[in-house]
């Protein structure tokens, strides 16, 4: 498995959900903070997107991809400037998973989504930028082209298996938005995904999954990587944002949670299982990274499946 797919494939997807919007003439909306990743698609016509903390307007065409990290409220608008309301407001009345807004008449279509995922996505959440921003006039934009054109004729359907397969071609959005985005950067910030561009860091990165309970060294992982001990020390931090060592801790880490989430397996066999000598190593290596020992996060996760509200907002 490749090492994008392997580090998704990990993912707990808590919910995505997915609506369309029509609007024409004037028009503004707010929306809130996303809880997880939000991911819009412009179909026909264009927009302005305003998004906290970010100080310039982004104009948007058909074809235009973007995400943003959580945590961000944003606004989109026919033009900048103009009075908004809630999106709640907007979304209450979609029929069929479409809203409508502003005149009858629309010129205006956008796809947005929203991915929910749980702990373990923080490999991924914390190197996203605030705003990825893909435009659609490029030439590697043809397969994200495909999969909108699908998924704008799903979320309107009526046929049978209409929603499930409006989620998997939402995944497969997000997966294609990630390789354009990596495709298309000629410099990337520090973070994990942005290493998968660096065959050499790629290389160490792939060895420490494939073998994560193994007592890998620095030298050993240098090796893997064709570099000295220090300058492969200096190019990991550098591109990835923390040690080779710390992050085969992280990731030994999100192994273990999926494993106390997904098994019933004890604790003693998953530390085993992760390369941990002793129920008391592995428990705070886990404290380090989790801020709780393994018994405390299963229970927690446990507590939190059982109240699980199926309520989900849907903008």
């Amino acid at each position: 498995m490749d090492l994008l797919s392997d580090v998704l494939s990990l993912f707990d997807t808590r919910s995505s959900y997915f609506a369309g919007l029509k609007a024409g003439g004037d028009w503004a909306i707010d929306f809130p903070p996303p809880d997880g990743i939000k991911f819009n698609a412009v179909i026909e016509g264009g927009c302005w997107l305003t998004v906290a903390g970010i100080d310039a307007p982004v104009q948007l065409q058909t074809g235009d991809c973007f995400l943003l990290a959580p945590g961000r409220a944003f606004t989109l608008a026919s033009r900048p400037g103009l009075p908004a309301v809630p999106a709640l407001q907007v979304y209450q009345d979609a029929q069929q998973g479409v809203a409508r807004h502003g005149a009858s008449q629309h010129d205006f279509f956008l796809i947005g989504g929203r991915f929910s995922f749980g702990d373990e996505a923080a490999i991924l959440l914390d190197c996203l930028p605030p705003l990825l921003h893909l435009r659609g006039d490029t030439d590697q934009a043809s397969v994200l082209h495909w999969t909108l054109q699908r998924l704008a004729q799903e979320l309107q359907a009526t046929a049978p298996g209409a929603a499930l397969m409006t989620r998997h071609l939402g995944h497969m959005m997000l997966l294609q938005v990630l390789r354009q985005y990596l495709a298309e950067q000629d410099s990337h910030p520090a973070g994990w995904l942005f290493a998968l561009a660096d065959g050499r860091l790629r290389a160490a990165i792939e060895a420490m999954h494939a073998q994560p309970a193994r007592r890998w060294t620095l030298l050993q992982l240098a090796a893997v990587a064709g570099q000295s001990r220090s300058a492969f020390a200096l190019h990991f931090k550098s591109k990835v944002g923390m040690t080779p060592l710390d992050y085969l801790l992280r990731w030994r880490m999100r192994l273990a949670v999926r494993r106390l989430k997904d098994s019933g397996a004890p604790i003693a066999s998953i530390a085993q299982a992760l390369g941990y000598d002793s129920d008391s190593a592995f428990s705070h290596a886990f404290k380090r990274v989790m801020a709780c020992s393994p018994r405390q996060y299963r229970l927690r996760h446990a507590g939190a499946q059982a109240s699980k509200n199926p309520q989900q907002r849907v903008f």
